[in-house]
């Protein structure tokens, strides 16, 4: 019987799809004294580059993945454990590991299935993981996805039924986007809530989303039981339209990259599979239409068009609200989160416009904190 004082660090799963990642570097020794949050490893997968952050404290006795071989999503890939617990039930824990590594994906093993619903004639799409607690639903920013959550969707839904969708015009989702008005996108986001029978969610919105969310709410506040705007547009004039027209302007690696690179504090995660997917994508029929037409919904010649202070207005406190922001935010200002009125504010130092992808741990609590002040 494995000594139940031994913790597995295993591979995590950042987004549905995954299945395997590869430790590119370890950034802690066998011997070194872990804390929560510090820095173990960057892992890379087919979508991503990031770094894993330790869940628990204490000592990490054996490192068991080897700098770039590939390990299943969960395989343990290094354990941790007191002084006392003996080398020789160790070395049994790290034989067990080894040898699910070595093993390898099973066959039958993948991403959830992509489902639909109908929003006006619109197809939007939308995945979802968890079986039980209450619904979450996930909504990106401008140019993103679904799997702009990779980070946090699996990670939530071992609490809740978490579900993230492709707004009009984004992923697999129609590409036509009518005016490319907060309401076409709310409409959207309210599609997908009757289609999993949310009567009452959680709503998560980054940048545009978090405006959409708003909307949502403000238009039935009685629906949403919580809402965690990150980077929210719509409360302030002052935004980077240049990033904005760039990107839709965007259709070579050498226009892309760059530019995506100040979505973050730090670049490391735009890798060069990020870019090709998003190239893949940028030029499919009807996105560039879609994606110029969605500007409306964000510009007023250089300024931000959005309202999102009228939909707080309009909600009244009724609804637990956090707002979150990278203390590094180079597309829309960190200080626009004091004008959210009524809203508990957690800043992120070191993060970007991005903080669910940079430091998603830290968006996680703040989501849960959220979640439970709904009661």
């Amino acid at each position: 019987m494995t000594d139940e004082r031994i913790v597995t660090v295993t591979m995590p799963k950042w987004g549905l799809s995954m299945q395997l990642g590869k430790i590119t570097s370890w950034n802690a020794a066998e011997g070194d004294q872990i804390a929560v949050g510090d820095e173990l490893a960057d892992i890379e997968t087919e979508k991503i580059a990031g770094t894993l952050e330790a869940a628990e404290a204490g000592t990490l006795r054996r490192i068991i993945a080897r700098v770039g071989e590939d390990v299943p999503v969960g395989g343990t890939i290094a354990l941790i454990a007191p002084a006392e617990v003996s080398e020789e039930d160790l070395d049994d824990a790290a034989r067990q590991a080894r040898a699910v590594i070595d093993a390898g994906v099973p066959p039958d093993v993948g991403a959830p299935e992509v489902q639909t619903a109908d929003a006006g004639g619109r197809k939007i799409s939308y995945a979802g993981v968890g079986a039980d607690g209450d619904v979450v639903l996930l909504i990106h920013g401008y140019g993103g996805d679904r799997n702009s959550w990779l980070f946090l969707q699996e990670p939530l839904a071992a609490r809740y039924r978490v579900y993230a969708l492709d707004l009009p015009g984004h992923g697999t989702s129609a590409k036509e986007v009518g005016d490319g008005s907060i309401g076409v996108l709310t409409d959207a986001v309210v599609a997908v809530l009757d289609a999993v029978g949310a009567g009452r969610a959680h709503l998560v919105g980054h940048s545009l989303g978090g405006a959409v969310a708003l909307a949502v709410t403000a238009r039935d506040p009685q629906r949403i039981a919580s809402l965690t705007l990150i980077a929210p547009a719509g409360f302030g004039s002052e935004i980077n339209a240049s990033y904005l027209r760039g990107f839709a302007d965007a259709q070579t690696r050498r226009d892309l990259k760059p530019l995506l690179g100040q979505l973050f504090a730090v670049d490391d995660l735009v890798t060069r599979q990020v870019v090709d997917d998003l190239l893949a994508y940028k030029r499919l029929d009807g996105v560039d239409e879609a994606l110029h037409t969605l500007l409306g919904a964000l510009l007023v010649g250089n300024a931000q068009r959005a309202d999102s202070a009228a939909s707080v207005a309009a909600i009244g406190g009724a609804v637990p609200m956090t707002v979150v922001w990278g203390s590094a935010d180079r597309i829309i200002p960190a200080r626009q989160a004091e004008s959210v009125d009524g809203a508990a504010r957690r800043l992120i130092d070191g993060a970007g416009h991005m903080p669910h992808m940079e430091r998603p741990a830290e968006v996680q609590v703040a989501i849960e904190e959220t979640i439970a002040r709904a009661g």
